[in-house]
């Protein structure tokens, strides 16, 4: 796996405690999950990009960059994320950006929440009733949660491609909350987060097929 420190990134905090603030950690690596990882400037700053291995087919994949040294259970992730379509995007490709959270030693379970930035603003309502996404893997992958429980798993949201949006997700036991953009009220509530209660694990920056997908603002609070 190729590690990236996230030293020069200045981007990850990490409190250990869901009140006060924030500490600043800089000893953090990223390992890349089936993806391609790497660190650019956008703006005034420093982003981390990441994109999906082409060859990888299956979607609802631990491809991530996986953030090493931290062992979350309960708590508040937040991240900034922004995502385009390559140019090799297929046409089924929609953006698809988030968060995977308490991911396994091995990678082969984790829990994620994502969007599909594209059907945020389509003319189809069927598409923007699947703006976001919550699935877990191996077991519990979009199309499953989909056939056997229609719209609990997935929502709209206003949003689109090439912008900044503000994740805030607050998992607690078997429960996991999204928020977008700083809204008061949340646009996901999971209740039966399928990995269970106990789970615990990395946090990951999670794309699929035909995105170039970046990150920044990452903040991570253990409660």
């Amino acid at each position: 796996m190729k590690l990236l420190s996230l030293s020069i990134i200045g981007c990850l905090v990490v409190s250990t405690k869901l009140i006060g603030q924030p500490i600043k950690f800089e000893n953090y690596t990223l390992a890349a999950s089936r993806t391609f990882v790497s660190i650019q400037k956008m703006g005034t700053g420093k982003v981390v990009r990441v994109i999906k291995d082409s060859t990888l087919e299956s979607s609802d994949e631990p491809t991530f960059a996986r953030i090493n040294g931290i062992d979350f259970k309960n708590g508040t992730i937040e991240v900034k994320v922004l995502s385009r379509l390559l140019k090799t995007a297929p046409e089924y490709s929609r953006g698809f950006i988030g968060v995977a959270f308490r991911i396994d030693e091995q990678n082969s379970k984790f829990e994620s929440i994502y969007l599909r930035p594209t059907n945020g603003r389509a003319e189809d309502q069927s598409r923007r009733n699947h703006s976001i996404q919550y699935f877990s893997y191996p077991d519990y992958k979009f199309d499953r949660l989909r056939k056997e429980a229609a719209g609990v798993y997935e929502t709209y949201a206003d949003m689109g491609l090439n912008e900044w949006i503000t994740m805030r997700i607050e998992v607690k036991g078997k429960q996991a909350k999204l928020f977008l953009n700083n809204q008061k009220q949340p646009a996901l509530i999971v209740n039966d987060l399928k990995l269970g209660e106990n789970a615990s694990g990395a946090i990951g920056l999670w794309v699929d097929i035909g995105t170039e997908g970046f990150f920044k603002d990452i903040k991570i609070r253990k409660e």
